[in-house]
């Protein structure tokens, strides 16, 4: 009975030992490091109004650190009680992070009609993950450096997309009344005098209301007004309803 007794005290000893406090101490350090990177990062996507802010950056790059920098002290696992000398494979561990992330990325990318939002989100979501996995393994500078990289990316690269020559991409949806449908030319020609080029065609006849529906992909140079469009649309009689939105992906 003592003997059983003194096996469980030593046991328990062990888990509070002062070599195992002393690397606790570290691992909390790392972790306290990976969280204030993935709250910094967050803050930027919740300033932006996404819906994946400060916690969703906080936890992924916590946990990727935590999975991460217990590799480094696989003499310390179970109280030291294990086996001695063992050795772990951060890279397994990392494998399975970059799987598991995946889903998590895949949860905030939506499609609405022809936009598809939410790439960017996942795409920094996945960069906060590898982001703690570098802070797992001890490398700050680099961490740091990564985590400032991704923020200039999601917030100033907006603005460097807008002032280069791009092309603004639009998709328009007209549904006009039983015989008062235009032809697809004055549709193109009204949408060339706004700056827009038809550059795709869909057509739609509603059965029992004779509503004649077009379906258009446009494209304009730069990013002109579109609400001149829309407000030619509104004031039009034949028009029945319009719907213009964005073509993102």
């Amino acid at each position: 009975m003592d003997s059983l007794t003194g096996t469980l005290t030593d046991i328990l000893t062990a888990y509070w030992s002062r070599a195992e406090l002393i690397t606790n101490g570290i691992i909390l350090l790392h972790l306290l490091g990976a969280l204030a990177v993935g709250i910094l990062m967050g803050y930027e996507r919740s300033y932006h109004g996404r819906a994946a802010g400060m916690r969703t950056y906080g936890l992924v790059c916590l946990a990727s650190a935590a999975l991460t920098v217990v590799n480094a002290y696989p003499s310390m696992w179970y109280g030291g009680l294990g086996v001695q000398g063992a050795a772990g494979d951060p890279t397994r561990v990392i494998q399975g992070i970059v799987t598991g992330i995946g889903f998590l990325g895949a949860g905030v990318i939506m499609r609405e009609g022809m936009s598809i939002r939410g790439l960017s989100t996942a795409a920094s979501i996945w960069s906060a993950a590898a982001i703690g996995v570098i802070i797992g393994l001890g490398f700050y500078v680099a961490a740091i450096a990564a985590a400032v990289l991704s923020i200039l990316i999601m917030s100033a690269f907006r603005r460097l997309e807008t002032a280069l020559p791009h092309q603004t991409v639009m998709h328009l949806t007209l549904v006009f009344a039983q015989g008062k449908a235009p032809t697809a030319e004055a549709i193109r020609i009204k949408a060339r005098e706004h700056g827009y080029d038809i550059i795709d065609w869909g057509y739609h006849l509603k059965n029992g209301s004779g509503q004649f529906e077009y379906q258009l992909v446009l494209q304009a140079a730069g990013s002109p007004d579109p609400m001149e469009l829309v407000n030619q649309l509104a004031s039009a009689d034949a028009v029945v309803e319009f719907r213009l939105s964005p073509s993102r992906i």
